[in-house]
């Protein structure tokens, strides 16, 4: 009998322990915040397409990028941090600019993209000119309207600072401070950078009985129908590059051509996530529109037929998308579902 209940004890156990598993996969790359925490993938995400095995998120490891995110010695007079244009409290982007101002109050040509969900990105910026997340900081740090600096010196004057061996100690084993070692520290920051609390993931986990209500629900099916095929669930992104009909402006951005070199590339921009579009404004490669309304009245009304327009715009002929404008209130309804208040709030990933 005593044997009997120990073995029942022991069933309930590993099932309260299983149980528990589920409930830390449901919550996604978060527990409590403020407070350290390993990666973990949403339960309703897919498999993420960065390699972990070459750069394990570490506590340590996480910390020092951290630092170094948040500071201005990444460039070249000491002003400019990676989070003078990520800002956490827009998503990391850079809120309230159409394009980036970088060193010297220097103006850029296209928005700030934000940092989210990027474990899922098999390349980044908004041509997809870069296809690896450990390299992607040279990128603006080497800009000379973003951080106009160069590594050897940025390793200096990080070499120079009495807090930044230890920390790399902690991080690597060793106080020797490398360019792979601040590439890889600065990736596992961006890492952990993952949305997925908003109101529409709490619905598709099943999570406290929460639903979507009427307008939602409606403005989940316009979605579905508008606007899935390159937004797609649940990164809310196809991470593809298409041309949306944009009136080219005398910038005259080519966009993913001048990338591949490929003509049919002209003027594609990547797809960019609906996801916490309350924080990410101005919206669009060249932060040309300043609300969503103005991003949805592009698509049914201003969608230019130009050459390499996306065949998924074309309707008869006639380029554009249709919706009344009961469609677009449902759906803008719909949009603020997807809006995360613990990402942009969240301690752990703000300057310490």
């Amino acid at each position: 009998m005593i044997t009997q209940k120990i073995d029942l004890m022991c069933n309930v156990c590993s099932v309260c322990i299983a149980f528990l598993m589920i409930l830390l996969l449901g919550c996604g790359a978060g527990n409590k915040e403020g407070q350290f925490h390993p990666f973990v993938i949403p339960a309703n995400f897919p498999p993420p397409s960065y390699r972990f095995k070459d750069n394990k998120i570490t506590q340590a490891g996480f910390t020092l990028g951290r630092k170094l995110f948040y500071d201005p010695r990444l460039s070249r007079n000491n002003t400019i941090s990676c989070g003078s244009c990520h800002i956490q409290s827009a998503a990391f982007t850079q809120h309230g600019h159409d394009v980036s101002h970088g060193i010297d109050d220097r103006l850029g040509t296209r928005n700030s993209p934000p940092i989210m969900n990027l474990a899922w990105s098999a390349t980044l910026m908004w041509d997809g000119g870069i296809s690896d997340l450990d390299l992607q900081p040279l990128a603006p740090i080497s800009n000379h309207v973003e951080m106009d600096d160069n590594m050897e010196n940025i390793i200096r004057k990080i070499r120079s600072d009495p807090e930044y061996p230890g920390l790399f100690k902690k991080a690597y084993r060793t106080d020797d401070i490398t360019t792979t070692r601040v590439l890889k520290a600065l990736s596992q920051f961006m890492l952990m950078c993952v949305s997925s609390h908003s109101k529409y993931d709490s619905v598709m986990r099943k999570e406290g009985g929460v639903t979507f209500n009427v307008d939602e629900q409606d403005g989940y099916f316009i979605y579905q129908q508008k606007c899935a095929a390159c937004h797609a669930e649940p990164l809310f992104t196809d991470l593809s590059f298409r041309n949306i009909g944009l009136r080219v402006t005398a910038v005259k951005d080519p966009g993913r051509y001048a990338v591949t070199l490929k003509s049919s590339d002209r003027y594609k921009f990547r797809v960019p996530s609906l996801r916490n579009l309350a924080y990410t404004a101005p919206y669009m490669h060249d932060g040309r529109y300043l609300t969503i309304t103005a991003v949805l009245n592009h698509y049914t009304d201003l969608v230019q037929l130009i050459r390499g327009i996306d065949p998924l715009l074309i309707r008869k002929g006639r380029p554009g998308i249709t919706m009344t404008q009961e469609d677009k209130r449902k759906l803008v309804a719909f949009l603020n579902t997807l809006n995360d208040q613990q990402f942009v709030r969240d301690p752990l990933l703000s300057p310490q």
